[in-house]
């Protein structure tokens, strides 16, 4: 499909800026910053709506601490961003101010997106800022992040704020020209996948691990990225990054990099929220009719056909929903805690007030907050 006609319905982008793009082994590279930024800074004054994702914290800020390559534990990792982020900020902010632009800086963790309300008054503040011309810069808030609440890497970052903010596109700037079939580094006749229409565990098995001593993203982050937007019908592209003359040269529609095409039938935007974003706080097994009932009649989750719980869980936390054998077939959004449902399971819902004393739904699972497996494949 011709490049144009693929670009055509795009209004609101975001680009994600990898630390390899970005930073070389002493620290954050200003010039390439600034090139950068002056080429999104086009993009805006030609009324593409732009959200920036950007990696480079922490090796803007190693420097200074001494620290030679990935700093080795989080506490580490923190005090290089806390010394790293303002300076990353302040980069951008003086190329965008010297363009007539206006930048703002959001920092997020995984919890914020996890909860709904956080999730939703994060997307209001930067519609906000869109409405005012101002272009967002989003990184994970690496100087309070622990494992519990990490997005992993800012490629999963950059698929959920896509989604959040509903883009036309997200654009991944790598250090590399894109998805090759083979490791281009160790087989010379590797060739470029110019566009992918499904992302099969064939295309999947394709990508390798990240040798960067900068970033945490390897080719297989990517994917999964390009995976959730797509799944969401977010077109979805991986070009060189270190080639600032890309990003014009793919708007104007050549064929560079790998070109993700949008699913035809997108997830609903709470459904891809539960599939994507809300982290998974524990399992629910169930027996093998209340796996009948969920998946082939539709129903909800009621405790009578639970089995087991594991992991401590909340009320309104995502859960695995398992059958017999271990395997998650659907995840949703629980009405009770693990403590309660080991209480009540195997119950019928008009025994739950008797039990407990008290009830907040008949379902422990709601059919309206599921969504199958084979819905995010």
């Amino acid at each position: 499909m011709i490049r144009e006609h693929l670009l055509a319905p795009v209004k609101r982008v975001v680009i994600k800026i990898g630390s390899g793009v970005i930073t070389t082994p002493d620290g954050l590279n200003f010039a390439q910053v600034q090139r950068l930024s002056e080429a999104m800074c086009r993009l805006h004054k030609q009324g593409y709506e732009v959200i920036v994702v950007s990696s480079g914290s922490v090796a803007a800020g190693k420097g200074d601490l001494g620290i030679s390559g990935r700093p080795q534990s989080i506490p580490l990792k923190q005090a290089a961003a806390a010394v790293g982020q303002s300076r990353l900020m302040r980069s951008y902010r003086s190329v965008f101010r010297s363009n007539e632009e206006n930048v703002a800086q959001i920092l997020l963790t995984r919890d914020d997106l996890s909860n709904r309300r956080r999730y939703l008054n994060a997307r209001n503040t930067i519609m906000t800022l869109l409405d005012y011309g101002i272009v967002p810069i989003i990184n994970e808030n690496d100087t309070v992040v622990v494992d519990e609440i990490r997005f992993g890497d800012n490629d999963n970052l950059s698929s959920m704020v896509a989604s959040l903010v509903e883009a036309n596109l997200l654009l991944i700037l790598s250090d590399v020209d894109g998805l090759f079939d083979k490791d281009p580094g160790k087989y010379p006749d590797a060739s470029l996948l110019h566009e992918v229409e499904h992302i099969t565990p064939e295309i999947e098995v394709m990508a390798g691990e990240s040798a960067s001593t900068s970033g945490t993203g390897g080719m297989a982050t990517k994917l999964k990225a390009a995976k959730r937007a797509t799944r969401y019908g977010i077109a979805t592209a991986i070009i060189n990054g270190l080639k600032p003359e890309n990003l014009s040269r793919f708007f104007a529609g050549e064929d560079i990099g790998t070109f993700f095409l949008p699913t035809a039938t997108p997830m609903a935007s709470k459904k891809h929220w539960i599939a994507f974003t809300k982290k998974v706080r524990g399992r629910i097994i169930i027996d093998a009719g209340a796996c009948r009932a969920i998946l082939d009649k539709g129903k909800s989750l009621l405790p009578s056909g639970i089995i087991a719980v594991e992991g401590g869980f909340d009320r309104g936390d995502s859960v695995c929903l398992c059958d017999e054998n271990g395997d998650e077939f659907a995840r949703g959004i629980t009405n009770y805690t693990q403590q309660e449902i080991i209480q009540i399971r195997g119950h019928k819902s008009a025994e739950i007030t008797g039990i407990l004393g008290y009830k907040y739904s008949d379902e422990i699972v709601h059919r309206d907050n599921l969504v199958f497996a084979r819905e995010d494949d």
